[in-house]
């Protein structure tokens, strides 16, 4: 399969996660970057899960995804912050 190519068809429901250690506005730092490149985030959208020992939070964020771009961007800008350990 090419880099082109992805077995997703657009648009389409689609789950970012990203886990980080856990402070007060983790939440706040992950849905700020996703914002940046999806119009709207729907109420309930955001869901957060501390680890078992509290020292690492994981976020969810489902968005309508529109494009494989859209979504390496979402990612490329998560990888970058400082505070985010993690993507899946």
């Amino acid at each position: 399969m090419s880099e082109s190519q992805t077995l997703l068809e657009f648009p389409c429901q689609f789950a970012i996660k990203a886990m980080g250690k856990t402070r007060d506005d983790f939440d706040a730092i992950v849905v700020e970057i996703v914002r940046r490149y999806v119009g709207d985030i729907r109420e309930g959208a955001v869901s957060s899960r501390p680890s078992k020992a509290g020292n690492y939070t994981s976020v969810t964020v489902m968005i309508e995804a529109t494009s494989r771009e859209q979504l390496d961007a979402i990612y490329q800008s998560l990888f970058d912050h400082p505070d985010v350990l993690m993507t899946l």
